[in-house]
C-alpha cells in the first residue's frame, strides 16, 4: 500500500453532450455506487467530494454548426477549468468523475494554469483507443468529445470559451497510449504538431511498461505536472463495455494495472480523469468497478492488498 497519503477532491462532471449519445452523464453517479470515494480512504487518503458541477449552458457562446452543444461542453469546460486550477491551488489531488471526454478541456487547462503558476511544465498522458486532436474544420461528427487535445494544446480555438491567452499545453508534452482509431486528417495534424503517439502495436512491439517507463523519465526531468486522463475505451471493450465508442483490440486488465501501479510509484501525477463511462450501456456496473479497481492502483493498492472475488 502506498505510505504517502495525499488529499484527494472528487469533482464530479455529469456531461454527455460532448459524445453523440446519451449516457455518460450518469458515470459521476456510477463511480460513486462503485465506492471510489470509500476505496481511496481505505487506502489512507484524505478525500473530499465537491459533488457535481451544476452548470447552465453559455450564452454568450454561439451555436457552433461543427461543434454540437458549444454552449453546453463550453459552461462545463469553464466550471471545470475555475474548479481544478482551485483545488490543485489549494495543495489537493484534482479527481474528475465524468462524463464524456471533452470535459477534459477544462480539466486540463485548469491544470495548465496551475503549472504556469509554479513555473512547471505540464504533461499530459492520454490513456485513450482515440486521439481527440480534431477540430471542428476536421471532425468527421462535430462532437466536441474528439477535440479536447487540440484544444488545450491551442490548436482547436473555435470560440472564446476560455481566455485566449490562457497557458496551453505543449503538444509534444502529450503522451498518447493505447490509440487504435484515428480520422486521416487528425492524423497529419498529430504528425504536424508533434504529439507523441504509441499505438496498440506499440504496445505490443515495446510492452506497455517500457513505453510507460521512458515517459515517466521524460516527466521526471523536466520537473513536470503529470495529467492522467483515462477513457473507458482505453481498454479492451471486453473488460469494459460500459462506453459508446468501443474499439475492439485494447489494452489487457494487468496492461492497465501496471500502468497505474507504475504511475503511482513515480509519485509524479498531479491530476487524474475517468471519463466515457456509459452506464447505460455497462454490464451489471463491471466498467466502474474496472475503473475504480484502476484508480485504487494509481492510488497505491498492489496485487497483494487486493480482495477475492467472489464467483
Amino acid at each position: 500500500m502506498n505510505v504517502q497519503s495525499r488529499s484527494v477532491t472528487l469533482i464530479g462532471a455529469p456531461l454527455e453532450e460532448g459524445s453523440g449519445r446519451r449516457g455518460a452523464a450518469m458515470g459521476p453517479a456510477a463511480l460513486r455506487i462503485a465506492g471510489v470515494d470509500q476505496t481511496l480512504i481505505d487506502l489512507g487518503h484524505d478525500v473530499a467530494d465537491n459533488g457535481d458541477l451544476g452548470i447552465v449552458p453559455a450564452m454568450d457562446l454561439p451555436n457552433h454548426p461543427k461543434a454540437h452543444n458549444l454552449r453546453i461542453v463550453g459552461a462545463f469546460t469553464r466550471a471545470l477549468e475555475s474548479s481544478v486550477h482551485d483545488v490543485a491551488a489549494a495543495g489537493r489531488f484534482p479527481l474528475i468523475l465524468g462524463g464524456d471526454h471533452s470535459l477534459s478541456m477544462g480539466s486540463v487547462s485548469g491544470m495548465a494554469r496551475y503549472a504556469a503558476s509554479k513555473g512547471r511544465p505540464l504533461f499530459v498522458l492520454w490513456l485513450d483507443a482515440h486521439a481527440d486532436f480534431n477540430s471542428p474544420a476536421t471532425s468527421p461528427s462535430g462532437n466536441i468529445h474528439g477535440m479536447p487535445v487540440a484544444f488545450f494544446c491551442g490548436e482547436a480555438e473555435f470560440a472564446e470559451i476560455l481566455p485566449k491567452d490562457r497557458p496551453f499545453v505543449d503538444p509534444k508534452n502529450v503522451f498518447q497510449v493505447g490509440i487504435r482509431s484515428v480520422d486521416a486528417r487528425e492524423r497529419e495534424e498529430i504528425h504536424e504538431h508533434g504529439v507523441n503517439v504509441f499505438d496498440m502495436r506499440a504496445i505490443d512491439e515495446q510492452g506497455i511498461g517500457a513505453i510507460v517507463r521512458d515517459i515517466l523519465d521524460v516527466v521526471a526531468k523536466a520537473d513536470g505536472l503529470l495529467h492522467v486522463s483515462l477513457d473507458v475505451d482505453f481498454l479492451d471493450p471486453e473488460i469494459a463495455p460500459g462506453v459508446g465508442t468501443t474499439v475492439p483490440g485494447g489494452a489487457t486488465f494487468r496492461e492497465a494495472h501496471l500502468v497505474m501501479e507504475m504511475l503511482s510509484d513515480s509519485g509524479l501525477v498531479s491530476s487524474l480523469d475517468l471519463v466515457e463511462l456509459n452506464p447505460f450501456l455497462d454490464d451489471r456496473g463491471k466498467s466502474a468497478r474496472i475503473l475504480v479497481e484502476l484508480t485504487a492502483s494509481l492510488f497505491g493498492r498492489r496485487i497483494f492488498d487486493r480482495p477475492t472475488r467472489a464467483a
